[in-house]
């Protein structure tokens, strides 16, 4: 019997979903341990759910994230559950005066500003070498490169560099393989072990789709034996593939939008799986099993670039973007979609937003770190001034973990509808110098896991200590 199906609703974490009744709750993965996963509701109390009746999804979410007291992984962009929560507990809830201790730098990761994917002690990124765009592993101990894997040319024609080269996305890493995409386009599938290639694909050549004007951003999303991508077009923007061989399995024929730089998310709604996706001017879901259009949302205030990462949550999806758009909350539960409410106190760029406990946390342009309410879309605070006016944010054991694109600080701050509570901050150890006569700024997102914040400045990369 399952605490699990009491019929209850939070508003933190996961949707964790029931396999034959399609029931669901809401909550933060906290650890498995003889086959009970433990999961920790929005008012902190921590219930247990019988891992074998969970949908596959589900577990597959609790495998990566390992045993209680291993090890967990990151295998993509945001995490396995595309909340950007990182399932650590037991984390530093101040910093030490110039922050906390650095464990190892790597000094040569190339251009670009992809994040980390982390597996099995390993670390991945992506980067740009004289024209060519590689898959670059490291050593989780000690920030030793292992190895590393051409992933296509990158010329740096066909897509603005005015803010600089190299790939934008995250890889992706399920079953031994790293997935990841160049800036052209370039989709290919290395074997996580020595990079060796198993397959490669190109989302215009192969797909009819058309670089966006700043390059292909997305993260790959593994869902089972499937690898979900956006080369956009004509032949339909979202294309399943065989994540073993490349085939296509589908294309969204009824969703032609071109390519913009948000990553695809999974959405169980009344126990049907779907895949969302943000488009310039639509929000979507298509049929997972199909890639049949399922809905739209119009985004008439899309421009210039639509970037963040949408956020599913009990049948609804917020959406936000930058360049004056705003943000909005849609719920999807119905024929159609339909607005719950729309406003600009979100204007998020491309720094992301977290959803903790009923409430969004993320950088506004204009008005700097905001705290906002999920169902209302009222602001609750938002604090601005030097070092806290635009950036990243990641969610971990209750606090905000924040990079300052200009300053390229990293603040530390509580995760409360309360007000801003500021509780650490340090600048990166160095700058690089590959920024040098672009626009670019300090712009992959920050990860914690397993104890360790790991942090990017183009070619530099930094790793540290965050544990109690």
């Amino acid at each position: 019997m399952l605490l699990f199906f009491l019929g209850f609703s939070t508003t933190s974490g996961r949707t964790w979903t029931d396999a034959k009744t399609g029931r669901a709750l809401e909550g933060d993965f906290v650890k498995v341990n003889d086959g009970k996963v433990s999961v920790r509701r929005s008012n902190g109390k921590v219930v247990q759910i019988d891992l074998k009746l969970l949908s596959k999804s589900d577990q597959d979410f609790v495998a990566s994230q390992g045993k209680a007291g291993g090890a967990a992984d990151w295998p993509t962009f945001r995490g396995v559950s595309r909340t950007d929560h990182s399932p650590d507990q037991g984390l530093l809830k101040e910093w030490p005066e110039g922050g906390p201790k650095l464990l190892w730098q790597y000094s040569d990761c190339g251009k670009g500003y992809s994040g980390p994917a982390i597996v099995d002690g390993k670390v991945y990124y992506t980067g740009s070498f004289d024209g060519q765009a590689k898959i670059i592993c490291l050593n989780g101990d000690d920030g030793k490169e292992l190895w590393t894997s051409d992933l296509g040319e990158d010329p740096a024609k066909g897509y603005s560099t005015g803010w600089g080269s190299g790939p934008r996305g995250t890889p992706t890493v399920s079953d031994g393989v790293v997935y990841a995409i160049s800036a052209n386009g370039a989709l290919t599938a290395v074997k996580a072990a020595d990079g060796n290639k198993i397959w490669s694909k190109d989302l215009v050549g192969d797909f009819a789709g058309k670089v966006p004007q700043w390059g292909y951003s997305e993260s790959p999303l593994v869902d089972g034996d499937w690898l979900i991508v956006t080369p956009g077009g004509k032949d339909g923007a979202i294309a399943a593939l065989d994540k073993k061989t490349g085939k296509t399995i589908w294309r969204s024929k009824g969703l032609t939008d071109g390519a913009e730089y948000s990553s695809v998310i999974i959405a169980e709604v009344n126990g049907k799986k779907q895949y969302v996706q943000l488009f310039m001017k639509t929000l979507a879901g298509v049929d997972a099993e199909t890639g049949k259009l399922l809905w739209t949302s119009k985004w008439p205030k899309g421009r210039t670039a639509v970037i963040p990462t949408p956020i599913y949550q009990d049948g609804k999806v917020y959406m936000t973007s930058g360049y004056g758009a705003g943000c909005k909350l849609v719920d999807i539960t119905g024929a159609k979609a339909k607005d719950v409410w729309e406003n600009k106190e979100m204007k998020n760029h491309h720094g992301g937003v977290v959803l903790v406990d009923g409430y969004l946390y993320g950088f506004s342009d204009g008005r700097g770190l905001i705290c906002q309410d999920f169902k209302t879309g009222e602001r609750k605070w938002n604090e601005s001034g030097n070092g806290i006016q635009k950036g990243a944010v990641h969610y971990a054991d209750g606090m905000l973990y924040c990079v300052d694109e200009s300053e390229g600080s990293v603040f530390l701050s509580v995760a409360t509808p309360d007000g801003y509570s500021e509780k650490g901050r340090f600048p990166m150890p160095k700058e690089t110098k590959l920024r040098e006569g672009t626009n670019g700024k300090v712009w992959t997102h920050p990860v914690v896991l397993n104890g360790k914040l790991y942090l990017r400045d183009q070619d530099l990369v930094f790793c540290f200590d965050v544990k109690k």
